[in-house]
């Protein structure tokens, strides 16, 4: 009976979100800056093995312009609607990197998602202050991803965008997916909605065998040359220090991590917070996570009385190992 309420009311929690939408000395801990413009210094015209080589510097943008922020993508290249997902390396991460052929038939309705569950390299879930410190970072997003199969190619029976795609997914940090990727995706978005045809290329930046990418190299253009951008995003989070090889990470409030101004904002009501998708896995984990707990509580709850406080959970080590 008591594992009949507990279901009931994880899947009215359930409903109710769905429908709406370790240490590493190399790479985190920097020299501090006052420094917090949205955009920093240019890089040069650069590969792979030099971005990975790149750390974060304290307090600093964590977005760099790469060749004066122009695409080395060619506009002529544009020949039809797909997206080319390259295979996963020895390690299984998408170091490789995808690039897509879009145009306007690709932006995707994102009631149509449904949850994701894969686990890339490196994914080592945390919550701090009741929010995911990790998503799951799409190289081509979801919502300019419609109709394309996971071949790469267009088949108009698949009417949502891409979802649990081994070969275009990373461990990403939700302060970079959320608060600085969804920027440029955002302007290849709209220029498909101008009916604009646009070659977009995402490429998770690993440094030697790493786990978890130090960051993501994007770039797009469209075939008018409307559009055109060309940007390396560190892979960071405020307030949490990562040790790449593994993806495990600790709390360290002296990494800080300026917000851009033109970055959008889910925790404001009038932009629908629970119906954005980036958010939604995590606040169905918290759902379940809340649930279980309180069970576990009611069930130990003269247990809990015998004991000390600072010994609340006498059963912790039995509700941690429960799958959910």
């Amino acid at each position: 009976m008591k594992y009949t309420k507990i279901m009931a009311t994880l899947t009215i929690g359930l409903s109710l979100v769905l429908s709406g939408c370790a240490n590493n000395s190399n790479g985190n801990t920097a020299t501090k800056s006052s420094k917090s413009s949205d955009v920093t210094k240019d890089l040069p015209n650069t590969n792979t093995n030099d971005l990975a080589s790149l750390n974060y510097q304290n307090n600093t943008s964590a977005i760099l312009t790469v060749n004066n922020d122009a695409s080395n993508l060619k506009s002529s290249d544009w020949k039809y609607n797909h997206v080319e997902y390259t295979n996963l390396d020895s390690l299984n991460r998408t170091s490789e990197g995808n690039t897509a052929y879009l145009e306007k038939r690709n932006i995707a309705n994102d009631s149509l998602r449904t949850r994701q569950v894969v686990q890339p390299t490196g994914w080592h879930q945390k919550f701090v202050n009741n929010d995911a410190i990790i998503n799951r970072g799409h190289e081509i997003a979801y919502s300019l991803s419609k109709g394309i199969s996971i071949n790469g190619k267009y088949e108009p029976s698949v009417q949502s965008g891409d979802q649990n795609n081994l070969k275009n997914l990373f461990t990403q940090t939700a302060f970079s997916n959320q608060k600085l990727q969804t920027i440029y995706e955002s302007q290849v978005r709209e220029a498909l909605r101008k009916d604009k045809k646009v070659i977009f290329q995402v490429t998770p930046i690993f440094r030697g065998n790493e786990l978890m990418a130090r960051g993501v190299h994007m770039q797009a253009i469209s075939t008018d040359g409307s559009l055109n951008f060309n940007v390396y995003i560190f892979n960071v989070q405020p307030g949490v220090e990562f040790n790449y090889s593994t993806g495990r990470s600790k709390i360290n409030n002296e990494i800080k991590v300026p917000t851009p101004e033109n970055s959008p904002s889910f925790n404001n009501r009038r932009n629908s917070y629970k119906k954005h998708h980036y958010v939604r896995d995590a606040v169905v984990a918290g759902v379940v996570h809340h649930e279980i707990k309180k069970h576990y509580e009611r069930k130990y709850r003269k247990e809990y009385k015998k004991e000390s406080e600072h010994h609340q959970y006498h059963s912790r080590s039995h509700y941690y190992r429960h799958k959910y």
